[in-house]
């Protein structure tokens, strides 16, 4: 039971952090990778992960399902893949003359999609019905999908072959895309250490999937002041009508939902850094990552090697961050913007 006065923004920072330690015992490294899974959590986003194969993607996602007490399931996506092995099907039974349904492994609380660009159309468009709606419709019947329930989706950069391209609609439905670096090189050296000596921590669940859609609704609380909303969008728009340097690598801009991803992210991200409150730097940090996948490119930019993060970086730099006067409703300087 919380005592009056006490601030349930810094317990809610310790209970994520805690959350965060145990999956680090597992994984070396990819701190971005965890925070960003977390964020998308909270969110109630889903995340797009782009990385070459072995970098602990896999484990990552199955350890933090571990550590919440939540169902993970993995589907590794192929060009033969029909939309009835994800959502399920409907099974006659002959003896008694009637129909029961299987659900698919759709139905967990943490899906690992597998390089989900090798899926073809159909088993795309059934995912997108599932990742908006948080439903499944099989045959006649409607069932939902558990809460919370995320899509961790892997592409793997270095392969085209086999390979069906995301199309934008469906994209533009993960709240993030996450690109995975290789580990440093103390970081891979531990891992090898690890691997060789035969460690294996086990996970403990530290955090229950009750206590994280209490925090998910503690994140929807989170204040944002006019001001950062305003420097939010402000930051979107500069895609759809870039500066005249930019104008030629630009085909399209993002849509309203970036917008929405980085405010409904940056609440996310300062409930897990402690705050009552946005601050133009969560905006910023989140930029690259709610926007990276949203950008259609043209031509000129493709040909000249020109990617979205150094399109993202130049509108970064065009427009800096705006000084937001602060006050804590809890009595310090720390809380929710004041209005002017």
């Amino acid at each position: 039971m919380r005592e009056e006065g006490e601030n349930p923004f810094e317990g809610a920072k310790e209970r994520l952090q805690e959350l965060l330690k145990e999956v680090k015992r597992v994984i070396v490294g990819q701190d971005l990778l965890l925070e960003r899974m977390l964020v998308a959590l909270l969110a109630g986003g889903h995340l797009l992960i782009e990385g070459v194969p072995g970098l602990a993607k896999t484990l990552a996602v199955k350890t933090l399902a571990e550590a919440l007490g939540g169902r993970f399931k993995r589907i590794q996506f192929t060009p033969d893949l029909v939309p009835a092995d994800l959502l399920g099907t409907r099974v006659y039974n002959p003896k008694e003359g009637t129909f029961s349904t299987e659900l698919g492994p759709i139905f967990a609380h943490l899906l690992l999609a597998d390089e989900i660009n090798r899926a073809p159309a159909k088993v795309q468009s059934a995912l997108l019905e599932a990742m908006q709606e948080r439903q499944v419709t099989i045959g006649r019947e409607t069932y939902p999908l558990p809460k919370p329930f995320l899509v961790l989706a892997t592409q793997n950069p270095i392969e085209s072959e086999g390979t069906y391209p995301l199309p934008e609609a469906q994209l533009d439905r993960f709240l993030l895309k996450v690109v995975v670096d290789y580990p440093a090189f103390h970081e891979e050296l531990q891992i090898v250490e690890r691997m060789t000596r035969g460690e294996a921590p086990e996970v403990r669940e530290v955090l229950s999937l009750e206590e994280l859609l209490a925090l998910s609704r503690l994140s929807r609380q989170v204040y944002v002041h006019p001001k950062v909303a305003e420097h939010a969008v402000e930051l979107v728009q500069a895609t759809r009508k870039p500066e005249t340097e930019l104008r030629p690598y630009l085909a399209f801009g993002a849509s309203p939902r970036a917008s929405l991803a980085l405010v409904q992210g940056a609440k996310a991200l300062a409930l897990l850094r402690g705050r009552a409150y946005a601050l133009p730097e969560d905006v910023r940090d989140l930029f690259k990552d709610a926007l990276r996948h949203r950008l259609v490119l043209s031509y000129q930019a493709l040909a000249e090697g020109v990617g979205p993060d150094a399109l993202l970086e130049r509108i970064l730099e065009a427009f800096p961050p705006p000084f937001v006067p602060l006050r804590d409703p809890y009595g310090d300087a720390r809380g929710p913007a004041a209005e002017a």
